[in-house]
């Protein structure tokens, strides 16, 4: 088992039938938004993760293509997620702004990835890589949200 509390959940709740979607409900209560595109966390581990959501009404546009903020929202999801059972104890995280480029439209259920190297877990910036990907593969989203790695305060006695 992990020491990180995240990891710590997803590993018990895919021995649960339905696991993942359980425990996909139960993180997209911490950012209640993210419940908006009905996100499946399908892959997480240290310093990557993987999102996928379905191409559905809800989250198309006027031209029935996944519309990009639905698409920002499966990245944001997976950065958080991706952050949140990677960063060390002693340090926090928030981020701070989202680069993205759309490259292809997005026709089909999505895949969303954030992933960070391990190393760049200091204070200071640190580029998460992120990416959005039709069934065929084809990126449609990809980009960099940064984020601010702090120091945790010292508690109080």
């Amino acid at each position: 088992m992990s020491d990180n509390y995240l990891l710590n959940m997803y590993e018990k709740a895919l021995k649960l039938p339905a696991g993942r979607k359980l425990f996909s409900m139960v993180f997209s209560r911490k950012a209640p938004y993210f419940a908006t595109i009905t996100p499946i966390i399908s892959e997480l581990r240290p310093n990557f993760c993987e999102v996928k959501f379905k191409k559905r009404k809800g989250v198309e546009n006027h031209i029935q293509t996944v519309h990009v903020i639905a698409i920002c929202n499966a990245l944001e999801c997976a950065m958080g997620a991706m952050a949140e059972s990677s960063v060390p104890k002693h340090l926090r995280w928030i981020p701070k702004g989202m680069d993205v480029n759309y490259t292809a439209k997005a026709t089909s259920d999505i895949t969303a990835t954030a992933e960070a190297n391990p190393e760049d877990w200091k204070p200071g910036n640190l580029p998460v890589t992120v990416k959005a990907m039709r069934d065929d593969g084809t990126v449609v989203v990809e980009g960099t949200i940064n984020l601010w790695i702090s120091e945790k305060p010292a508690k109080s006695s």
